[in-house]
């Protein structure tokens, strides 16, 4: 059996355990992300929800329930962990803009505006006043992204569309990378006579040097260009995965990927080390201490039976809210559902809640009392609670 030791094994590699990974490398720990596939994140806009509900985010998390996540790892924590995430994306080829005082909206693939906080620059102008001309460029036979949805509420719009040889988001996001490839589109672009006002293309600039294509673009083009987040699967929410992800291997961090955990030893009150599956022989990951950032039910952190939910991993209790009929609102489409509070509940060192394991800490949408959706505070609470889940591990370790 194969055997390493670290002084944190964190189990899920998804926008919380990377940033509690990546807050730990910083610190000159020696970690290691467990995870079983791509996470939840590759699917989102790449944007940074905080707390869509209020003008300022930030200041409104006074106002959130005393259990909600956030009001755990506190003031402190929440506005030093976003401007850290600001920095770490600052360096890379996919830097973000915004204030995390301020929300903002961006345009949606249905044409609709969707408020968030944090962006990424290629999505900067994307606020878009209605009477305000707007040219929509799309890509033969694309998928994922339909500019009829968005012409059909902006009036005063336009449309032209570009033949990149092939169909898929991904594969026109592969195009981008070649410089020959973006002087045609620039070249093509430039003939087409659009009205003064912005210009707006689904997500497709790049996958590995989106910072320098949009910059290239709109330098060349002397005027706003935005991109809009196509449907899953995302390539912002792509980019933005693999930016933490190489983030933290450039910084020492070891990734055990796509293996599943078949066991889990303990000793006393403290786990030991999780072994994981492989088809030859098995690997022992060994860690002082462990953070559980296996996310909610999309992400398979948490697993919901007939009349129960599960945490799989170490078996922790679940806050469950009522009996399975109570866990839906009658109108499906609404926000603030109650299952939307289950999760491991945990005390103010992140710790789970009536757990046998001391040097156990917990971070992300796995935790109990969230309500995401209701919130609007996706990635921004997983960003605040992974730093949170990593500092007193921190503590913990010395």
């Amino acid at each position: 059996m194969n055997r390493d030791t670290y002084d944190t094994v964190v189990i899920g590699g998804g926008m919380s355990g990377l940033t509690a990974a990546l807050t730990l490398a910083d610190r000159g720990k020696r970690v290691a992300v467990v995870s079983r596939g791509d996470p939840a994140c590759c699917l989102s806009t790449g944007c940074i929800d905080v707390l869509a509900h209020e003008s300022d985010p930030l200041a409104g998390i006074a106002s959130l329930p005393d259990t909600h996540p956030y009001r755990l790892a506190g003031d402190r924590v929440c506005r030093e962990s976003l401007a850290w995430f600001m920095d770490i994306m600052r360096d890379t080829a996919f830097p973000y803009c915004g204030d995390a005082t301020t929300n903002r909206a961006i345009l949606t693939p249905l044409g609709t505006r969707k408020i968030t906080c944090l962006v990424p620059q290629t999505m900067e102008w994307s606020d878009c006043d209605v009477n305000d001309y707007l040219h929509i460029i799309s890509f033969n036979n694309i998928k994922d992204f339909y500019p009829g949805y968005i012409t059909s509420r902006y009036r005063n719009s336009g449309r032209s569309i570009f033949n990149a040889g092939v169909a898929s988001t991904a594969a026109i996001a592969e195009r981008f990378e070649e410089e020959a490839f973006r002087g045609e589109f620039i070249a093509w672009l430039k003939g087409q006579q659009i009205p003064e006002g912005k210009i707006a293309l689904p997500a497709v600039l790049g996958t590995r040097s989106t910072g320098r294509i949009y910059e290239e673009i709109s330098r060349e083009l002397s005027r706003p260009i935005f991109e809009i987040p196509t449907l899953p699967p995302s390539i912002p929410g792509l980019r933005l995965f693999r930016t933490l992800k190489n983030t933290f291997l450039e910084r020492g961090g070891a990734i055990y990927w796509g293996k599943d955990i078949s066991s889990v030893e303990r000793l006393g009150h403290q786990l030991e080390a999780v072994t994981l599956s492989n088809q030859g022989r098995a690997t022992r990951v060994q860690g002082k201490a462990f953070i559980l950032a296996t996310g909610s039910f999309v992400s398979g952190g948490l697993y919901a039976t007939m009349d129960a939910i599960e945490e799989r991993v170490f078996g922790l209790a679940v806050h469950i809210p009522g009996d399975r009929e109570e866990w839906f609102a009658d109108d499906f489409f609404t926000t603030g559902h109650a299952v939307e509070r289950a999760g491991v509940a945990v005390d103010s060192s992140f710790r789970p809640v009536d757990s046998p394991y001391e040097n156990l800490f917990v971070c992300g949408a796995i935790l109990a009392f969230s309500e995401v959706m209701k919130y609007g505070c996706g990635h921004g609470m997983a960003v605040a609670t992974g730093v949170a889940a990593a500092e007193k591990c921190e503590e913990y370790i010395r």
